[in-house]
């Protein structure tokens, strides 16, 4: 099976995490910039036509599809229901790291968490909610990383001082002391 253009061009905007320039879109193609108008006619037309809950749109100087605008209400329940992607509790973990030892390497991430985080650190900076803030003037100028803008909007913060006190979820020293002979005792 061939897939036409038009398909092709509504696959790349569906998969595309930011709008795709129509130059960008023709060089993929390998048609002209008038052909790419076409097809997007085309697609915007199929996609009213049919009712779609997918809507075309010019953003940023290129195109992307959509959720449509009057899906909204389920869309928002269906980020409640329980199908709906979560993050891992490895990758909250991280998120936990970052937000309050920011800013941190990936190297001081594992050394805190005790464990490979390399994978929750790049799904974290998919979501957006963190990104790479620097470079240590270290060996291999590693990367170090913090929060977002939309972290702190997903979170309800204006910035960083308003996160919870982590002294609040730290257990009395005497608890840690017990919990640290008992790892020193089994070693043994």
């Amino acid at each position: 099976m061939t897939l036409s253009l038009r398909a092709a061009l509504e696959a790349i905007l569906f998969v595309t995490e930011s709008p795709v320039p129509p130059g960008e879109l023709a060089e993929v193609l390998e048609v002209s910039a008038d052909e790419v108008d076409k097809l997007l006619v085309d697609l915007e037309k199929d996609l009213v036509e049919r009712g779609s809950g997918l809507k075309l749109r010019r953003s940023a100087g290129g195109w992307r599809i959509y959720s449509h605008p009057d899906a909204y209400h389920y869309l928002e329940r269906f980020s409640m229901s329980a199908s709906a992607r979560k993050i891992s509790p490895a990758a909250l973990e991280v998120l936990s790291v970052i937000a309050y030892e920011q800013p941190v390497s990936r190297a001081q991430i594992n050394e805190i968490r005790g464990v490979d985080s390399d994978s929750a650190v790049r799904t974290l900076e998919r979501l957006g909610l963190v990104a790479e803030t620097d470079r240590l003037n270290l060996p291999g100028n590693p990367a170090v990383y913090g929060t977002t803008d939309l972290f702190m909007e997903k979170v309800g913060i204006s910035n960083l001082d308003e996160l919870p006190p982590l002294a609040d979820h730290v257990p009395p020293s005497d608890v840690v002391g017990a919990l640290e002979e008992t790892f020193r005792n089994s070693g043994d």
